[in-house]
């Protein structure tokens, strides 16, 4: 995914449901840090967010520009909705997001975890391809195991040390 084709589904998304501001929580998020980001990292074709306060806009979004409706075949890319549970991120992550808003997003707001909150996430979650994302924003230095470790002492001391542990394992690859 290009950041683009992110500014592309915010546009759709706001005006299929009238929301001005989606927060982006999967891999694709870290298109609002990084534009330009390596290859590797965003060849999802899926972009993941939520509508604050409005569960009822992610059906909507699934419903209209979701996977295999015509937006997904007609362009090679769709949006995913997801509810806010959906990504475990250290609570203070708003302070430090980027927001993506222009002409091209027709000024509808995509908030988008900073590199090292987004890896916290995907800390959290550990699947194969969570491992692979991390392993990739510390190999291109998009993000820092000590930036990583400042997000952990926001979290509950279990699944700090849950995550500092992971976060061992991902710098090892």
């Amino acid at each position: 995914m290009t950041r683009e084709q992110v500014e592309h589904i915010l546009r759709a998304a706001g005006a299929i449901t009238g929301r001005d501001e989606w927060v982006i929580v999967g891999s694709q998020a870290v298109l609002g840090a990084v534009p330009n980001a390596p290859p590797e990292i965003t060849l999802s074709e899926e972009l993941d967010l939520y509508a604050p306060g409005d569960e009822h806009a992610s059906d909507l979004i699934d419903g209209s520009i979701g996977e295999r409706s015509p937006f997904h075949e007609t362009f090679g890319y769709y949006a995913h909705g997801v509810g806010a549970e959906t990504a475990i991120l250290p609570p203070h992550w708003r302070s430090r997001a980027v927001t993506i808003r222009s002409a091209a997003t027709g000024g509808v707001a995509g908030i988008c975890p900073h590199p090292a909150d987004l890896a916290v996430s995907k800390l959290a979650a550990w699947r194969e391809k969570d491992r692979e994302f991390v392993a990739t924003l510390l190999r291109h230095g998009i993000t820092t195991p000590s930036e990583i470790e400042e997000r952990l002492a926001e979290l509950d001391p279990g699944t700090a040390s849950t995550i500092h542990g992971r976060l061992r394992s991902a710098r090892a690859q």
